[in-house]
């Protein structure tokens, strides 16, 4: 419905209006009358490089279903390439030739977005500075903030949250000696929260393409910063946006990657969150407060109403660069990436430690302990070099020595009160993890 309404917008845009693209209006003339898109055709033949790819891939999807395929003869015709119909098979040649972007693609993307929603020109106008392609930032089908966040929710009790069943899935965090549990069934539908735990200002981001529940404190050295959702992904994860400057984010890395602030060294911290089920976190949390379902929004919130399909399936519903076939696209991973090691990257499948509820490893010069207890949630944190034989699955492990410790979620703390932190992790889908970092170190 939204891009049969760009359509009819962009068939009735004054030319004058058009000659904003400059360089790019031709291709606008693809989807006027027949006799204009002939001349547009001849013209962009011409003058082809392959940089126009991707120009004609973001009109392809606003065309009618009638004139795709005149479009999909012209980029075979320019191109030499044979992949009909197959767009996704298009944007992974697009990404893998890299014929780089045209001059005008960033004013072209303005204004092609701004027709369905005049916030998104403010992501491209003016040049953007860019940390990543931009041919791969694509449109997710919403406005801006279609999917709304949570500002402040209201929360009930343990008593109160009758709606929960004890195997529904929630994501639990404490911070400073508060504990908030968001169920997977609510945030699907929001995807990010603005909260305050213990005093502290956090974003809760969790994308559901990816299957990536991320906490980050809001505020970098002192300035908080008011992030939402832009409406775009990069490589089928969601990217942010912030309200001062219309910067987009990333999420899996937590920093500026399009806009003003991507020329600037920025980026969120983040901190640890465990995907659990609400038996096992009430059992553990039982003054834990809980996400009211009564949000304010009018939405099916039971258990997998919101993306039933996509999460039943392992298809994508957004192409990405390259895939891994070592584990399945959706199977989950533990991702872990910590702040002052950001060329390191883990992943964990969350199968193989199933089996192994003590696992030993390290990232970087950073040794560490996964802790997965019987409901098959992970906690991880440093070990200094210690090593731990075994845990109970609640809150006693011993280490090597036969000494017992105490977990906590901020903490493994030993009988002489030695702490160890807890290191910020998550779970992910495969394909989402390795879609942003290729590189990664995967245990499976």
């Amino acid at each position: 419905m939204v891009a049969r309404s760009v359509l009819l917008l962009l068939l009735l845009l004054p030319a004058s209006l058009a000659a904003q693209a400059t360089d790019t209006q031709v291709f606008f003339d693809l989807l006027r009358g027949p006799a204009q898109a002939q001349v547009a055709e001849r013209t962009i033949l011409d003058g082809w490089h392959d940089s126009h790819a991707s120009i004609l891939l973001e009109l392809h999807r606003f065309a009618l279903r009638s004139a795709r395929p005149r479009l999909v003869a012209l980029l075979e015709r320019a191109t030499g390439q044979s992949f009909a119909e197959d767009i996704d098979a298009w944007w992974r040649w697009i990404w893998a030739t890299n014929p780089g972007t045209h001059p005008q693609y960033s004013i072209f993307k303005a204004l092609l977005y701004g027709l369905t929603d005049p916030s998104f020109s403010d992501y491209f106008d003016d040049d953007p500075v860019l940390k990543i392609r931009l041919d791969e930032v694509r449109w997710g089908g919403v406005p801006r903030d279609g999917i709304p966040p949570l500002d402040l929710p209201a929360f009930t009790s343990v008593r109160r949250a009758g709606y929960l069943d004890d195997q529904d899935i929630v994501f639990g965090i404490a911070i400073n000696g508060e504990e908030h549990a968001y169920p997977k069934r609510i945030m699907a539908w929001h995807e990010m929260f603005k909260d305050t735990i213990g005093g502290e200002h956090f974003t809760g981001v969790y994308c559901t393409l990816c299957g990536s529940m991320i906490l980050y404190r809001s505020a970098i050295d002192g300035h908080h910063y008011e992030l939402g959702t832009s409406g775009f992904l990069y490589r089928s994860n969601k990217l942010m946006y912030d309200h001062a400057t219309q910067s987009l984010w990333s999420t899996l890395s937590g920093e500026p990657v399009v806009g003003p602030l991507a020329q600037r060294d920025l980026v969120l911290e983040p901190l640890y969150v465990v995907t659990t089920r609400w038996g096992e976190w009430r059992r553990r949390h039982p003054r834990t407060r809980v996400l009211s379902i009564d949000t304010g929004h009018e939405r099916d919130y039971s258990e997998g109403a919101a993306y039933r399909d996509y999460f039943s399936s392992d298809r994508l519903m957004f192409a990405v660069p390259e895939l891994d076939t070592r584990l399945k696209n959706k199977d989950q991973v533990v991702a872990l990436r910590l702040p002052e090691l950001p060329a390191e990257q883990l992943a964990i499948a969350v199968d193989f430690l199933a089996d192994q509820t003590v696992y030993h490893d390290s990232l970087g010069a950073v040794a560490l302990v996964v802790l997965t207890d019987e409901s098959g949630a992970s906690r991880v944190y440093e070990t200094r070099g210690r090593m731990f034989s075994r845990w109970d699955s609640q809150d006693g492990v011993w280490d090597e020595s036969g000494a017992r410790w105490t977990l906590s979620e901020p903490a493994l703390t030993g009988p002489d009160q030695t702490s160890l932190r807890r290191l910020p992790s998550h779970r992910a889908f495969w394909f989402g993890w390795y879609a942003q970092y290729p590189e990664t170190r995967l245990v499976y």
